[in-house]
C-alpha cells in the first residue's frame, strides 16, 4: 500500500493531463499517468516527476473500451494499492465539419471515450473510494469543455454534445455519492493551447478565436491544472456537483 495520496489521470501524457500530473506530483501525490498510445510521452512525464523526487507510473490503456478501463484500474491497484483522487481527462474529437457530414461511426468513437469511458472510470473509482464499499472517500474531477455551453456549431457538435453529457453526469454522480465520502466536480476549460486542436484540423485555432474571450487570450494547460488541483484539495471540502469554468470569462 502506497503511503502518499494517489491520483490517477486519464490522458495524462500531454496537455492538460500532463500539466495536472506534474502539479499533483509537486504537491505530494503519487501519480498514475494513463495514455492510449503515447507511451513515450507518458514516460517523459513520469521521468520529470521522478527527477524531482516524486513517484509516478505510466499506465497504457484504452479507456474507450470497458476492457481498457478495467486494465487501467488493475494496473493502478498493482502499482499503488489505493486510490484517493481521479481525473477523467482523456477525450477525443475529430475533424471540424457540420453535422450533415458526420457519420454514426464517428459519433460512436467520440462518445466511447468522452462519455462511456468517463462514466466507467468514475464507476471503478467509486468502487474503490466509496465508504459504502469500505473505502476512505476521495475526489473525482471530470474535464468537460466550454463547448458544452456553446455547442461548437460548424466544427464538432458531436464533441460538444459529449461534453454536455459529462456536465450532467458530474452533477448526478456528485449527488449519488455525496454521503459516501466522495466529491465529484468538473472543470470546463475554454480555449486552451493544447495539441487537441491539431486533431480537429486547426492547430492554431486558439489564436483565431481568442478575441472572443473577454481576457483576449487563450489559456495554458497549467491554468486548468491549478483549478483541478484545487477541486481535489481539502480547500474545496464543501464543493461537489460544481462545474468550474476556466475560460477567461467566456
Amino acid at each position: 500500500m502506497h503511503t502518499s495520496p494517489v491520483l490517477i489521470i486519464t490522458g495524462g501524457a500531454r496537455g492538460i493531463g500532463a500539466a495536472t500530473a506534474l502539479l499533483a506530483a509537486s504537491r505530494g501525490y503519487a501519480v498514475g499517468v494513463n495514455c492510449l498510445q503515447a507511451r513515450d510521452a507518458a514516460e517523459t512525464v513520469v521521468r520529470q516527476i521522478t527527477a524531482s523526487g516524486g513517484h509516478a507510473v505510466a499506465m497504457q490503456a484504452d479507456i474507450g473500451t470497458e476492457a481498457g478501463v478495467l486494465s487501467l484500474f488493475r494496473q493502478a491497484d498493482a502499482a499503488f494499492g489505493r486510490l484517493d483522487a481521479f481525473v477523467n481527462n482523456a477525450a477525443t474529437l475529430e475533424m471540424q465539419m457540420r453535422l450533415e457530414e458526420i457519420d454514426s461511426a464517428r459519433i460512436g468513437r467520440v462518445f466511447a471515450v468522452n462519455v462511456f469511458g468517463t462514466m466507467l472510470c468514475a464507476r471503478e473509482a467509486v468502487r474503490r473510494m466509496s465508504t459504502r464499499h469500505g473505502g476512505n472517500g476521495g475526489a473525482i474531477v471530470n474535464v468537460s469543455s466550454g463547448a458544452s455551453k456553446t455547442g461548437s456549431p460548424g466544427e464538432y457538435v458531436d464533441y460538444a454534445a459529449s461534453k454536455g453529457a459529462v456536465d450532467t453526469f458530474t452533477v448526478g454522480l456528485a449527488k449519488e455519492v455525496a454521503e459516501e465520502g466522495i466529491r465529484v466536480n468538473a472543470v470546463r476549460p475554454g480555449f486552451i493551447y493544447t495539441e487537441m486542436h491539431a486533431k480537429g484540423g486547426e492547430p492554431n485555432r486558439v489564436d483565431r478565436v481568442k478575441s472572443l474571450v473577454p481576457m483576449q487570450r487563450g489559456g495554458q494547460p497549467e491554468e486548468v491544472a491549478s483549478a483541478i488541483l484545487w477541486l481535489l484539495s481539502a480547500e474545496a471540502s464543501f464543493v461537489t456537483g460544481t462545474i468550474l469554468d476556466v475560460s477567461g470569462g467566456r
